[in-house]
């Protein structure tokens, strides 16, 4: 079978949770013997904007979009026409059986609908709240508060200020550097490169103030947002076959938004093991504490590091705080927490690759996840589960689904620094109730999900197929 994996972004630039997800399915659906192809999106102000390029990575051929989000609209930040012939031409000449989704951000709706309108089968899955959030896909409003309810007057005051395309001057200096470069050969962007894929990163966003707002732009904007779930939810159900959640807290939150219940099936996301159970511990006499993720404010750092400042000083001396996380994407909250950090006495490291992950988890006893919005399925709970590290979760959405209190980790009331100080101290008093942790998650090899997600195309395979002749049976 040719498969087309469809993604927002994909590595070595970007790690995340759905681009690394998307690669190992993708290199697992190869070893099962299927023809395999990654398209994603690409932001490189150095070359002409909406142009392709190709590359190769981890064994998978990819196709890249240039996309310098020059947009004129807010509606282009999901329903892009320009982008949707280039995607067509693309299925044209790959000629996939099936194309699966996993995220639409800088790409377009109409890539759906391309793809249906060859008679593709079309399998998307949800990593995140995207359909519902124009912002991130986290549900967490400008304000840094959690959207328990999608209200669109509440979206539309977040999007107000939110800047998602680049500045006139931006796409001046962008075009004159491809162009440039396409007449020359001449490569001046790096630095320009640097400077704009953190360009739209929330550091560069205005801090949300209400009574900066203007009151026709938010209403405005409202309109906007209203049209964009609606549309997305109508044209993304005649266009797909089914859809995938790896939680089942996110499947519940798309069930309410509009999806078709019997059409949203909960699939949990497997995760490449041999890499972390081949790492033992390596031994400590202090409790080694640990955070890896972005650091960013959802991602809920400052809770931990506040909650370490409140733990007695003897109980800070038996332990050790570590956190590891990129440097570039928040330059005001990064200072916030070196500075929090240097009066708790915990660590402030740097990125992590991904090759040293596993080194990392194998000199963590117990791993905080401090998120303070509704997590999906964060892969980084299944490494640690797959390398035997005990975990401390907020209380939320899928963290809250994953880690069994007493058995495979421990939670905490979210946002709550207090709580969150006492399930630390009595885990650091006390770190044989550590070693009594079952570790048993319930995870499963990536392998196991390609077998399973085999068994889907052909099912997407067999029912358009069957559609098909009904219907020209009926006509």
């Amino acid at each position: 079978m040719r498969v087309l994996l469809v993604a927002h972004n994909f590595l070595p630039a970007h790690t995340g949770g759905t681009e690394v997800y998307t690669l190992q399915l993708g290199q697992h659906l190869q070893r099962r013997g299927h023809d395999v192809q990654v398209f994603t999106a690409e932001k490189d102000v150095g070359l002409p904007d909406l142009t392709l390029r190709e590359r190769e990575h981890g064994g998978l051929p990819v196709t890249e979009l240039i996309n310098n989000l020059y947009y004129d609209d807010f509606r282009q930040t999901w329903d892009h026409p320009e982008i949707d012939p280039i995607f067509g031409a693309v299925l044209d000449r790959l000629q996939p059986d099936v194309v699966h989704f996993h995220h639409l951000l800088y790409l377009s709706v109409g890539c759906v609908e391309e793809a249906a309108r060859r008679f593709l089968p079309v399998v998307f899955t949800l990593h995140d709240y995207w359909l519902q959030c124009a912002r991130y896909g986290q549900r967490v409003h400008a304000d840094e508060s959690i959207c328990h309810d999608i209200d669109t007057a509440r979206c539309a005051e977040c999007l107000a200020q939110f800047k998602f395309s680049q500045t006139r001057l931006e796409r001046g200096t962008g075009r004159l550097l491809a162009g440039l470069h396409d007449k020359t050969g001449i490569d001046l962007g790096p630095a320009a490169r640097r400077v704009s894929r953190s360009a739209l990163k929330p550091s560069r966003q205005v801090p949300f103030d209400r009574a900066r707002l203007d009151p026709v732009r938010v209403a405005r904007r409202r309109a906007e947002v209203e049209q964009r779930s609606a549309e997305l939810r109508e044209r993304l159900q005649a266009a797909v076959h089914l859809f995938l959640s790896p939680s089942r807290f996110l499947r519940e939150r798309m069930v309410e938004w509009g999806l078709p219940a019997e059409r949203v099936r909960f699939l949990p996301t497997g995760v490449d093991l041999s890499a972390f159970q081949a790492r033992p511990k390596t031994p400590s006499e202090r409790l080694r504490v640990g955070f890896l993720g972005s650091l960013i404010p959802a991602k809920g750092a400052h809770v931990l590091l506040e909650a370490w400042g409140r733990l007695p000083a003897e109980l800070r001396a038996r332990a050790r705080l570590v956190l590891h996380g990129p440097r570039r994407h928040h330059p005001r909250y990064l200072r916030e927490l070196e500075s929090a950090a240097a009066r708790v006495g915990a660590e402030l490291r740097g990125e992590l690759r991904r090759d040293q992950v596993p080194g990392a988890l194998a000199e963590v006893d117990l791993l905080v996840v401090p998120s303070v919005w509704y997590e999906n399925s964060p892969l980084v709970i299944a490494e640690a589960m797959a390398t035997g590290t005990p975990l401390v979760v907020s209380d939320i959405g899928g963290m809250a689904e994953l880690v069994q209190e007493g058995r495979t980790g421990f939670r905490f009331a979210t946002g709550d620094a207090a709580d969150l100080a006492r399930v630390l101290g009595e885990l650091i008093a006390d770190p044989g109730r550590l070693r009594a942790l079952s570790m048993d998650g319930g995870i499963h090899r990536v392998e196991v999900d390609a077998e399973r997600m085999e068994a889907v195309y052909f099912d997407a395979v067999d029912a358009l197929r069957a559609r098909r002749l009904a219907e020209d049976d009926a006509g």
